[in-house]
């Protein structure tokens, strides 16, 4: 899709008129643009409609082109801006409309985002509204339906095109990974999921390692061993290194959660919890494609992306409840769920972060179900030791849309997951907290795996921290 920003306005570009509560057509800035006839219809067609609260309108005129009526309803916010700005791409794709023009004031809501800032958003949100997965569907003769080109108009001049641009380039990473997240778990095993890192890695500054099972046995990583003995696809350590900043600043490192498939292991998941886990490696593919996008942007910061890679199936050699695996920390991790494998994984992938020497590590996991409990299906659980960390999260989350909110990361709550016969265990001695107790900063976005209704998003893989580790990573 090519997103452009203009001072004038298009006369053969579909305009989309946003309106508030009581606002009407013929104030919008484009209503002057048109030509008096056109005028007049949309003056008929606000008599008629009677317009109020919520609403997604096309309006005919008598030159050709549609107009995009979208109401918003009351209380405006930079929250319901950003949904705005995806429901009028899909409302364009429902309407086959190829080209639309929109007016950059109409979407600004918070004096604390300057205009390039918001040009970066809406750039993002465009290219996540005009994402569909349909690699496995048979076109329909009409074809799948895209918008080509959107058109901004406003009054700045300086810098919104490159801006619209880092945007544009920040919702394609994001696409990317709800691609890898949507792919069936049995095309995407951990070794397509290293294929995927080396060419998200095609990138200058971006180098891409990928361990063997070989490597990792040499590296003592017991705990991704262990969880990928029960499959045939055997296990990959993907470790992706962006080193552009200051040679002495320590790194940041991100850890993905990898598990392309989960089955639960021996301890089974019902057949509801299964659908979906083909996405369980979604914060794998959100590692990737942070770093990815990083790199696009020539941020001058060094990052590291690692990702453990397994698949979490049941045969005859499958980990078992009982079982003590030994972590490349040397601590034993005490196997009392096979369906706690994400945290088993991850102690390995913490434990090579170390050799880093970072100044933050970002763990990004499907983790647990009890953070959805927690908060539904609209934020990220965020578990943070630093409060200006879990501070800067929140406003990254709050400007781009891919929100989070905090539950608390105590030291007392070690004491639910210390072993019997272990040093930990991977789940904790009661039925509560489960999703503190499962963390070690740490981003549980089992809420956020999927979209859901209302936010004019295809359905699938959310693609969820991707924007909101981009932007947080740029802060500093």
């Amino acid at each position: 899709m090519k997103i452009t920003y203009t001072t004038k306005f298009l006369q053969q570009i579909n305009p989309a008129f946003v309106l508030k509560e009581k606002e009407k057509l013929s104030k919008h800035h484009f209503f002057k643009s048109l030509s008096k006839e056109d005028q007049n219809l949309l003056i008929l067609f606000e008599k008629h409609k009677h317009l109020k609260g919520s609403y997604a309108h096309i309006v005919f005129l008598s030159s050709g082109q549609q107009v995009l009526v979208i109401g918003v309803g009351e209380r405006w916010s930079h929250r319901k801006a950003i949904l705005t700005m995806r429901r009028i791409v899909a409302t364009a794709r429902t309407e086959r409309i190829g080209k639309v023009v929109v007016n950059f004031d109409d979407f600004k809501a918070d004096k604390k985002n300057n205009a390039e800032t918001l040009a970066e958003v809406m750039a993002m949100q465009f290219e996540m509204a005009n994402f569909d997965f349909v690699k496995y569907k048979t076109p329909p003769k009409e074809k799948w339906f895209f918008v080509d080109e959107i058109y901004v108009v406003g009054r700045e001049k300086k810098n919104m095109q490159a801006a619209l641009r880092r945007g544009q380039i920040i919702g394609e990473e994001i696409n990317k990974a709800r691609i890898l997240s949507n792919t069936p778990g049995g095309d995407m095993t951990p070794q397509v999921l290293a294929q995927a890192a080396r060419k998200a890695g095609h990138i200058p500054g971006l180098k891409v390692k990928i361990l063997d099972e070989q490597a990792m046995r040499r590296l003592k990583m017991g705990g991704i061993l262990g969880v990928s003995k029960g499959s045939v696809q055997k296990p990959r350590f993907i470790v992706m290194e962006y080193l552009k900043g200051k040679k002495n600043d320590k790194p940041v490192v991100l850890v993905g959660k990898g598990v392309t498939f989960d089955t639960g292991g021996l301890n089974l998941k019902p057949d509801k919890g299964m659908y979906e886990m083909h996405m369980d490696m979604s914060g794998g593919a959100a590692a990737i494609h942070v770093i990815a996008a990083l790199a696009r942007l020539k941020i001058k910061r060094n990052i590291i992306a690692l990702i453990p890679a397994v698949e979490n199936m049941t045969s005859g050699s499958s980990y078992r409840p009982g079982d003590l695996l030994k972590s490349m920390s040397g601590k034993t991790i005490e196997v009392l769920n096979t369906d706690a494998e994400g945290r088993v994984i991850l102690a390995d992938g913490l434990t090579y972060a170390q050799r880093y020497k970072p100044r933050l590590v970002i763990d990004i996991a499907t983790l647990t179900g009890a953070a959805q409990v927690a908060l539904g299906q609209r934020a990220t659980a965020l578990f943070a030791t630093d409060v200006e960390i879990e501070q800067k999260l929140r406003e990254s989350g709050e400007i781009t849309g891919d929100f989070v909110w905090p539950l608390p990361l105590w030291e007392e709550y070690e004491e639910e997951v210390k072993g019997t016969f272990g040093d930990v265990a991977n789940i904790g001695k009661t039925g509560y907290g489960g999703a503190i107790t499962a963390a070690m900063v740490h981003l549980d976005i089992a809420p956020r795996m999927t979209t859901i209704e209302g936010e004019y998003l295809a359905k699938g893989a959310a693609g969820a921290s991707v924007a909101l580790l981009v932007n947080f990573l740029r802060m500093g």
